[in-house]
């Protein structure tokens, strides 16, 4: 299956006769579907700090594939002392994108696992209000910049999420799992969106999960009869363990396609190393000493690499797919799952993203005639393109 749809144009001169029999080139602006990737790498740079070149050239190695950065919103980094939040920098990152003409996204809003210590000491209704606060003022802040979010995530472990002491001095129990305990993971969800949808009511908000069980399918299905307004369903697929193959990756996307939403595939990443032990329950758990990239690592990464993005790109629910991570370097878990070597090279993998995106996804400016009437046909995917002559131009959005 292919996404491309052909479009019927009409060009006319600026006094309203058909611009007939006459050549023009066709060029593509934008892509509606977001192939994205993690922007965290290249915040330092939209801040001016590159001091050996490294920042910007893996930001051209990122611009020549992607059109959707993710930016973090990690709270417990984001806010660490109350009060003091880190705006100024990702309001430079979140700008930084935008100019270049990519789309930005946020991540998350509300997450138990870095939720900041300074929640423990209050009461659950402090954690509530405490909660909306800070999307209210993130939200409406960041809004004509950020335009899709995550607004909560992997809530079907979250009431049950247990970290006492595990994470950076923690000393009592996460406090918005305490919430989530006490409140009902429905009501938790419904006081998120609520809030998110009040502070920018244009936004795309995404409730997103690595639990693609039954767990999460009753949820949602609980979500959507309490009418809370999630606009797509976000699904995480970090295979360090091996790709899923193409039976189980369209039987996820078959199970959550019924709902009705869009699928983003907010989390994906392939290993180009050893991979991970299957035995291996919880991904944190895999903590090696050392873990490289391998030639033969990197060719089984490009590999499913592309089988991956067919697959997902031939079914009509998905409409974004973010790769976590463009380099090795800072990688999650430590795991070469990056596109980008650790010196700085590009792995086969990110050669097959480009060929993919830029080549065969994409239209490239290309010649065409019209004909006697003035029509002539646009064949690409959903997007915006020029389509242009001497002395005229007309702007199609091909839906």
């Amino acid at each position: 299956m292919t996404r491309a749809r052909a479009h019927d144009v009409v060009l006319t001169h600026p006094d309203g006769r058909p611009l007939a029999d006459t050549e023009v080139a066709i060029s593509q602006l934008t892509h509606a579907f977001g192939f994205g990737s993690t922007g965290f790498e290249l915040v330092d740079l939209a801040n001016g700090q590159d001091a050996d070149g490294s920042a910007q050239a893996l930001a051209d190695l990122w611009l020549d594939v992607f059109n959707t950065a993710t930016l973090p919103f990690y709270w417990r980094q984001f806010e660490p002392e109350r009060g003091r939040p880190d705006t100024e920098r990702l309001l430079a990152a979140a700008r930084w994108f935008a100019e270049r003409g990519v789309r930005v996204k946020g991540h998350p809003l509300a997450w138990h696992t870095i939720a900041p210590t300074w929640l423990q000491p209050l009461s659950t209704d402090e954690v509530g209000a405490a909660v909306r606060a800070r999307i209210q003022r993130d939200v409406t802040t960041f809004s004509g910049l950020v335009d899709t979010w995550d607004v909560i995530n992997e809530v079907v472990i979250m009431p049950v999420f247990a970290n006492e002491a595990a994470l950076e001095g923690d000393v009592g129990p996460n406090a918005l799992s305490r919430f989530c305990r006490e409140r009902g993971r429905i009501a938790t969800v419904r006081m998120v969106f609520d809030e998110a949808r009040a502070a920018d009511p244009r936004a795309t908000l995404l409730i997103n999960d690595f639990n693609l069980g039954t767990a999460y399918e009753c949820l949602i299905e609980g979500l959507l009869e309490a009418r809370i307004p999630i606009d797509a369903i976000g699904l995480q697929s970090h295979m360090h363990q091996g790709y899923w193959g193409e039976e189980r990756v369209l039987d996820v996307c078959d199970r959550f396609a019924r709902y009705g939403l869009p699928l983003h595939w907010t989390e994906t990443t392939l290993v180009s190393g050893d991979l991970m032990p299957a035995e291996i329950e919880d991904l944190n758990d895999y903590q090696p000493a050392s873990w490289p990239s391998t030639p033969e690592g990197e060719a089984r990464q490009a590999e499913e690499l592309e089988r991956h993005y067919r697959t997902l790109t031939s079914h009509p629910a998905v409409e974004a797919i973010t790769y976590w991570g463009l380099p090795d370097a800072g990688a999650w878990l430590g795991a070469p799952a990056g596109l980008v070597r650790l010196d700085g090279t590009p792995k086969p993998g990110y050669d097959t993203l480009k060929r993919l995106i830029r080549d065969e996804w994409w239209v490239a400016p290309t010649p065409a005639r019209t004909d006697a009437s003035g029509h002539l046909t646009l064949t690409g995917w959903p997007g915006e393109y020029r389509v242009a002559s001497a002395g005229t131009e007309q702007i199609v959005v091909i839906t």
